[in-house]
């Protein structure tokens, strides 16, 4: 693909989720945001919900989360959201979330996200990572494909939200060990490889889903200070530390992190075209997969787009959940 041919927005990375969302009016649009009790989850919600829409705080602390619908409608002037147990890492609580909604859905942000300091599995005896960051939110968007569709219907197209990291440059997908059960464990590859199935899943949600009007975009928020730091090693932290000092990233507020993702949920190219990768706002250039980070901050690297991976993706994955 080539550098004109990407979708261009008149955003930058200092734009923040109210700038994009100035002027829309959101009524009658029915989001989910998962992972909305904390960091840029907040922010996404509070924003979609002061320009109308009606969101579902999609959380594993409810109580945590119902502390941040409180917090959502002082400051939007009486809008609540509502708020739903959802644990990603947890199949049984993803199939009792889908099963539960009703009516249509016009946007899903799978905006939640984990990062282990060390090697943790699921009770299936999955790696949390790809579990909860791919794995659970697959299994969410296929639950709610019926309620998308639904959508879709109503609206002239319905859309999902795929929070990605500038991480998925660190690796691809591992088809042959993705749960580490052969190779050592390095929480940052694990993290990584999450990552990129988060892009892929965008790429075939996309293939599969545009004729029922659903697309599926991936995006990167860029390096903002949240929870999901919190199970940092040592080792971790320098890593990150390095890589801001090489100038991989510059810290953003969680407003501006969360900018991105509405411009993926609501600027109208991303609403007909899906399977893209944003970053700071815009449609991100693809690099090749031996491509340097440092070199490439704001790139997309070809293991995160490719249409046979990510086939390939879908179909381990349906497998794995049963789907």
């Amino acid at each position: 693909m080539a550098d004109s041919e990407l979708i261009s927005t008149p955003f930058t990375a200092a734009s923040t989720a109210a700038e994009v969302l100035r002027g829309l009016d959101l009524t009658g649009v029915r989001a989910i945001v998962t992972g909305s009790s904390s960091g840029i989850g907040i922010e996404t919600a509070r924003a979609l919900t002061a320009a109308g829409a009606e969101v579902t705080l999609a959380v594993r602390n409810t109580a945590a989360g119902e502390a941040v619908a409180e917090s959502i409608r002082d400051s939007t002037g009486g809008i609540r959201p509502r708020v739903a147990p959802l644990d990603l890492a947890d199949t049984a609580t993803v199939t009792r979330f889908a099963e539960a909604w009703r009516g249509p859905l016009h946007l899903l942000v799978n905006n939640a996200g984990v990062v282990t300091g060390g090697l943790e599995r699921t009770r299936a005896g999955w790696e949390v990572q790809f579990a909860t960051n791919h794995l659970g939110h697959f299994a969410l968007a296929a639950g709610l494909h019926g309620a998308l569709a639904l959508g879709a219907s109503d609206r002239a197209g319905s859309r999902i939200v795929a929070v990605s990291s500038t991480a998925h440059m660190r690796s691809g997908v591992d088809f042959d060990d993705l749960h580490f059960e052969h190779r050592g464990y390095d929480p940052q590859i694990a993290y990584a490889q999450s990552k990129t199935a988060n892009s892929l899943f965008a790429v075939e949600a996309t293939r599969r889903w545009a004729a029922d009007g659903i697309v599926a975009n991936a995006v990167n928020p860029g390096g903002v200070s949240t929870g999901l730091q919190r199970n940092f090693t040592p080792e971790q932290r320098q890593s990150l530390d390095a890589a801001e000092a090489a100038g991989v990233f510059t810290y953003k507020t969680v407003e501006q992190g969360a900018a991105t993702s509405i411009v993926a949920a609501v600027w109208p190219p991303f609403g007909h075209s899906g399977g893209h990768y944003l970053d700071d706002a815009q449609e991100a250039y693809p690099v090749p997969n031996d491509a340097d980070l440092a070199q490439h901050p704001h790139g997309v690297k070809e293991w995160a787009l490719d249409p046979g991976l990510a086939r390939r993706l879908w179909a381990v994955s349906a497998d794995l959940l049963s789907v």
